[in-house]
């Protein structure tokens, strides 16, 4: 097992934890952290949950509604994060990792033309959906659209990973095995779309 898939399992069952002690309030203030920058993965915490709503320990309701709850404050804290710190940061660090006005600029255009898809098709995504409310900040999308697409996935997401874990009683965990399957190449692909900016914009400065 990759450290990766390590360090997702430790969290994992920091998940399995929180809900088992915590119920209600530990899914929304997991779902909070999962929509922010740290790595609790909604496909350790809804299963479980759903296994636990079969059981009749949980209620189906109170379960989507702290999940999507707590996914919403998680996306405006990033979000924010993103509006009042990322331009600051970007203009003082930003030429370190070849950042400037220039890249501020096109963000905020992708999110005006394109901001409603992506935070929706996000939410959906392993690993991205952890990240994207911050450059949804950065360009400054506007918020009632931010707040509608992104509690429109959300709530789509959470409800799917709940009922899946319904259907799968004691055996919630299979769905985790197989997404992480799908965060690694999803994270090659970050990564190497990185690397690609990095050499574009030292192409373009020799220029």
């Amino acid at each position: 097992m990759s450290y990766l898939h390590q360090i997702i399992a430790l969290f994992g069952q920091f998940a399995i934890v929180t809900t088992s002690f915590l119920g209600y309030p530990g899914i929304f203030v997991l779902m909070v952290m999962e929509s922010m920058i740290i790595p609790i993965p909604s496909e350790a915490v809804l299963p479980f949950a759903g296994f636990l709503v079969q059981t009749g320990k949980f209620s189906f309701w109170l379960v989507w509604i702290s999940a999507s709850l707590g996914s919403l404050v998680g996306s405006f804290i990033s979000y924010y994060m993103g509006l009042y710190g990322g331009e600051k940061l970007v203009r003082k660090w930003g030429k370190y990792v070849f950042l400037d006005d220039t890249d501020l600029i096109k963000t905020e255009n992708w999110f005006k033309k394109r901001g409603e898809i992506t935070i929706f098709i996000a939410r959906f995504v392993p690993v991205v959906r952890h990240l994207i409310s911050i450059p949804a900040g950065i360009g400054k999308m506007d918020l009632k659209k931010f707040t509608f697409y992104s509690i429109a996935g959300a709530a789509l997401w959470n409800g799917f990973l709940i009922y899946v874990g319904m259907l799968l009683g004691q055996h919630w965990n299979l769905l985790k095995d197989y997404t992480k399957y799908i965060s690694l190449p999803v994270t090659i692909l970050i990564i190497l779309g990185l690397v690609y900016f990095v050499f574009r914009h030292i192409k373009d400065k020799r220029k």
